[in-house]
């Protein structure tokens, strides 16, 4: 067990002297941008396209990437994947994941660890690899615009993406030999790419909603500098589940006119998905569109009329999921709506005129458009590259962690060292102690939440420091660092940092210990009802640590009576013994009962705990007197 002694707090920057390229690796389309002097430039691919669809197919002897994936989906659907960031560092249990089993033509699998994998004809991969070949694809359409190959990219992801969903993000591009220096949030590259030019400065909110995912950040811009108030989103919503919606309106108005339920046809579901994302686009400029899919079944038509109102309506569940995020988001950033100087639309799903009307209504102002929604992701990517590498000057960008992260200390109480919203890269120490004597080792169970007590946050990894030298409790010296790098990706470290005399063996005996937190999987929903909890609690919470830290004050005040015990028993009265057990017993118990809620006043406890420490230092007392007599 570990006891708080002091807390220190230190934030790095790195630099490194690269030529890096920028990366919107995108669920529904990606794009590649460099720095061209001091402007970022998309580059375009083969075909003339200034984004690239995320597509991957394998066929007997090739693999297709893009819109040659895309072309040929419908003749080979089992082995064409799409929409696989919103699987990549996901488990297959999750609830995600299972839903979206049903909504995709191709195979997800678990894999031995319980990871979701994807499944062709021939092989098994990873949403990693899926995301490296797609890497590996923007890296080779940069390589045509620039005399060198290219080895470093910054790579932009979800704002809500999790740790492991990060490190499963750099390991795409590992998996290609793309060095990914640096994973940035996307509605921050957005803003970069807004307000990099320093005439754009004040507090944006840059709503980002793409094919996969829906972020909302809060960034304060102001002489170069990008800081990130707050962030908040849903990792799983975005263009697919409006595709979805429209695909499963097509099928049943099919069904309703045939009979026929074309649901388990992939082919047929197929060529409806894609004229679904179709109709989709096409109702973001026209109020009506014509759905024609000739032969979708033996000499059967689909053909039918959709009125960008009928969209809006099938779709509001799905467009009302964004107005939670954007409230809390504001809250967290301590603001007030009119205190916002501009909203920025990112995204795909912004075009949508229904999402457009929504964030006019949720910020009391029309957002800005002065950025291409489908570019501002790859544009912010390649400014932070060049930033990286040195080609810009003057550029900081201070992101920020969604969720608190500390360690639990005696009895059962979250000690944070890192809190919410905290602007990372970032680096805490803290020093702790042992909490009984004789005690060697100290187990680090590190949790994520906003909870006072670690039961009612998340276990997010364990480890163990041993060989530490037996002595009185509080005596080790033990630094507990927890480090989120600019990538958001977390390493935690124990160190027994205690000054031993030179003739110890432990005299500057290196003993360390350190992990990197790979298993939070959490969902936006999960984050979002932490934080819900946490303030609804709050005064709750702190009434109940107050207990909670009596009970652990007073058993470790029960544990030094049992050690009192143990080494003078022997040579006490029995009535001595017996009345210090009773005190122990009765001490014992009131610790179970506040650890089961069941509460006592702490005037009570520390009556009881006086009173066995009074009996205890009598029966010492005693002890000693009688061995001094006996000299």
């Amino acid at each position: 067990m570990l006891r708080t002694i002091r807390r220190s707090r230190l934030l790095r920057h790195v630099r490194f002297n690269h030529t890096v390229i920028g990366i919107d690796l995108g669920t529904t389309n990606s794009a590649v941008a460099i720095m061209e002097g001091h402007q970022p430039k998309i580059l375009e691919n083969e075909e003339g396209g200034r984004t690239t669809p995320s597509i991957v197919a394998f066929t007997n002897d090739s693999t297709l990437v893009g819109l040659a994936a895309k072309r040929q989906a419908v003749i080979n659907p089992e082995n064409t994947f799409y929409a696989t960031k919103r699987l990549i560092g996901r488990k297959y249990q999750d609830a995600e994941v299972q839903r979206d089993i049903s909504n995709v033509p191709y195979k997800i699998i678990p894999s031995h660890n319980g990871d979701a994998m994807l499944a062709t004809d021939k092989k098994t991969l990873s949403p990693s690899e899926i995301g490296g070949i797609i890497l590996n694809k923007m890296k080779s359409i940069a390589e045509t615009h620039l005399p060198t190959p290219v080895k470093h990219a910054v790579v932009t992801v979800p704002a809500y993406f999790n740790d492991s969903q990060r490190s499963a993000t750099k390991n795409s591009g590992k998996l290609v030999g793309l060095n990914v220096l640096r994973v940035i949030n996307e509605p921050t590259a957005a803003a970069l790419a807004y307000g990099c030019d320093k005439t754009n400065e004040g507090i944006i909110a840059v709503f980002d909603f793409g094919g996969g995912t829906f972020d909302i950040s809060i960034l304060d811009i102001e002489n170069g500098v990008f800081e990130v108030r707050a962030t908040n989103g849903n990792t799983h919503l975005g263009g697919e589940d409006f595709d979805i919606v429209l695909l499963n309106h097509i099928l049943n108005h099919f069904k309703s006119e045939t009979g026929i339920d074309l649901s388990n046809e992939r082919l047929a579901v197929q060529r409806i998905r894609e004229a679904a994302e179709k109709a989709k686009i096409e109702l973001s400029t026209v109020t009506t569109t014509e759905i024609n899919i000739p032969f979708i079944h033996e000499d059967k038509h689909i053909k039918l009329t959709l009125t960008e109102q009928e969209l809006d309506n099938m779709t509001l569940p799905l467009i009302e999921k964004t107005i939670e995020p954007v409230k809390k988001c504001i809250r967290d950033a301590e603001l007030k709506v009119n205190e916002i100087d501009e909203v920025l639309l990112v995204g795909g799903m912004t075009r949508m005129p229904r999402i457009r009307k929504q964030v006019e209504q949720l910020f009391n102002k029309k957002p800005s458009t002065a950025v291409n929604p489908d570019e501002a992701v790859a544009l912010g990517a390649a400014i932070q590259g060049g930033v990286l590498s040195g080609q810009i000057k003057n550029v900081v960008l201070l992101d920020v962690t969604p969720l608190s992260l500390g360690i639990e200390t005696y009895g059962g109480i979250f000690s944070p060292l890192i809190p919410r919203n905290s602007t990372v890269p970032i680096r805490t120490q803290q020093m702790f102690s042992t909490a009984v004597d004789g005690q060697t080792g100290v187990e680090i169970r590190v949790y994520q939440g906003e909870r006072s007590l670690v039961k009612d946050n998340k276990l997010i990894g364990n480890f163990k420091l041993s060989n530490i030298p037996p002595g009185p409790k509080g005596t080790p010296q033990i630094a507990v660092s927890f480090e989120i790098d600019a990538d958001g990706i977390i390493n935690v470290s124990a160190t027994d940092k205690t000054k031993y005399p030179k003739d110890s063996e432990y005299y500057n005996k290196p003993n360390s210990v350190s992990i990197q937190v790979t298993e939070i999987a959490m969902t936006d929903e999960e984050v979002s009802k932490m934080v819900e909890e946490s303030a609804r609690n709050k005064q709750a919470d702190e009434e109940l640590r107050k207990y909670f830290e009596h009970a652990s004050r007073a058993e470790i005040l029960c544990t030094d009576t049992e050690n009192a015990l143990k080494q003078y028993g022997g040579f006490m009265q029995q009535h001595h013994r017996d009345s210090i057990q009773l005190h122990l017993e009765a001490v014992q118990i009131m610790i179970n009962d506040i650890r089961n809620k069941k509460l006592h006043d702490p005037k009570d406890l520390n009556e009881k705990v006086n009173a066995m420490q009074s009996e205890c230092m009598k029966a010492i007392k005693y002890v000693a007197e009688k061995q001094q007599e006996n000299k």
